[in-house]
């Protein structure tokens, strides 16, 4: 056993974690797993993060610092940046794509989706919205009318689920103000509250790049005991997550066997949750699996043509296991980088700046979820989004991603500003809501592994990727 590498040994706590979710079920242990089992899943997130934080500020600072050019550090960026949203529009592409093929939303018996058409033009005249999206009235058609009292029981029921009126008030403050607010709000007032873990990972980012500038510009007499510093606490951290990985597939059991403990308390009641959204679901899981295990791939390969398939699965596959235990690009981000750094040789002055900035603004994953289950929630609702609409989600849900938390879930926030984007009701959420735990986890690893492809090809451009020269 301490023979097997390390996403060997990942794989079977995860295995076994779930086996022991549906075991606790089925005999009605589950109170027992979640008391007793789930908080240790908590606790190796937790660690994780705290890692994540102080391992970005050195990782950057000396990364920057030692790159005596400041020219490379603009040519770095714009590069990190122009990859990032390429590879974020084309998930949004193939998930738009393939929710149209299979068009998951009109697999359910159509007299409910005449319910669900309904409830959305009640909706509509709640809010005191005119038109619907594509010029349809079923209220005034009286052939739907003894639809009519079931459709407003069906929106009541549905808007006050998952605290929405908070969630739509947080989109709505967002969507008001400036424009600029996002650069703004890159900028520390305080970078010790940036420091404290906060969401604020942007505002680390920022002041570890100024700070390793500023590092390089002065006398190198002057930063050779801060550089000394800066590289002796990187080591520090480093070596925390290799002794937190050595406990990664305990952890792992005890994550995920409280994740699924929590969906239900049965084994009956999960499938049940999956049968109701299956279609969705299986949608949107044939997207996450294309962009992962194809388009990746054979991006990778089309511009490192010396790394076989088997190498970039090897090479990334420690950092895929653990980002679909825990649900987060920031808690992963320890093992990003280590992955990258030793398996695929991105050297760090690379990785330690483009993979920061992938954990906190490439959501290929979210932005792909975003897409889909916009237009799926549409199809259950007989509404026939435009050409226009479509292309309104793919860059609404591209934006909506760059501002997504590196945490779990943070994408259903988010899809709130999509929906509202296209005038449905943000309060169809809640029909998803059951089966997105365990998609989320599968969008997190698309989400890594977006941002070590990235990294991969940043080195590659900038002939720094000696191990496959």
């Amino acid at each position: 056993m301490k023979k097997l590498p390390i996403h060997v040994k990942i794989v079977i706590g995860l295995v076994l974690g779930i086996g022991w979710a549906f075991l606790s079920s089925l005999m009605g242990w589950n109170e027992f797993t979640i008391r007793w089992i789930d908080p240790f899943g908590m606790i190796f997130i937790r660690l994780l993060k705290f890692i994540a934080v102080p391992l970005v500020l050195f990782s950057i600072i000396g990364g920057v610092s030692g790159l005596r050019d400041v020219s490379k550090l603009g040519r770095l960026g714009w590069k990190t940046l122009l990859a990032y949203m390429t590879t974020t529009l084309l998930a949004v592409g193939i998930g738009l794509t393939l929710v149209n093929i299979v068009k998951p939303g009109t697999q359910i018996d159509d007299e409910q989706r005449i319910k669900n058409r309904l409830s959305y033009e009640v909706w509509l005249q709640e809010n005191d919205i005119d038109a619907t999206q594509d010029g349809l009235n079923f209220l005034s058609d009286p052939k739907y009318a003894a639809y009519l009292s079931e459709a407003q029981a069906a929106e009541q029921v549905t808007s006050p689920k998952l605290d929405l009126e908070e969630k739509v008030k947080t989109v709505a403050v967002q969507k008001e103000s400036s424009p600029l607010k996002f650069i703004v709000e890159m900028v520390p007032d305080n970078i010790f509250a940036s420091l404290s873990g906060n969401g604020l990972m942007l505002q680390v980012i920022f002041f570890a790049i100024f700070f390793g500038i500023t590092l390089v510009l002065i006398p190198k007499e002057a930063s050779a005991p801060i550089i000394n510093l800066v590289n002796g606490m990187n080591s520090i951290f480093l070596k925390m997550v290799d002794l937190v990985m050595k406990a990664a597939p305990f952890f792992v059991f005890c994550l995920l066997a409280g994740v699924v403990a929590k969906m239900a308390d049965s084994p009956q009641e999960v499938f049940e949750i999956f049968k109701g959204l299956g279609s969705y679901s299986l949608t949107l899981f044939s997207g996450l699996f294309l962009l992962t295990f194809v388009v990746y791939p054979l991006i990778v390969k089309s511009l490192v043509s010396k790394m076989s398939f088997k190498d970039f699965f090897k090479n990334i596959s420690p950092a895929q296991f653990l980002a679909f235990s825990t649900s987060s690009s920031a808690a992963t981000l320890p093992v990003t980088m280590e992955c990258v750094e030793e398996n695929v040789g991105v050297p760090k002055s690379i990785s330690s700046f483009v993979l920061p900035i992938g954990a906190t603004i490439n959501m290929d994953g979210t932005s792909m979820f975003e897409g889909v289950a916009v237009v799926f929630l549409a199809q259950l609702h007989f509404i026939d989004l435009t050409i226009a609409q479509q292309l309104t989600i793919v860059f609404t849900a591209a934006a909506a991603s760059i501002g997504s938390a590196a945490v779990p879930s943070a994408g259903l926030i988010m899809m709130i500003m999509v929906l509202q984007s296209v005038g449905l009701n943000p309060g169809w959420v809640a029909i998803i809501f059951p089966v997105d735990r365990i998609l989320d986890m599968c969008r997190t690893v698309v989400n890594v592994t977006g941002d070590m492809v990235v990294s991969t090809l940043i080195a590659k451009s900038e002939g720094e990727l000696e191990k496959y020269s």
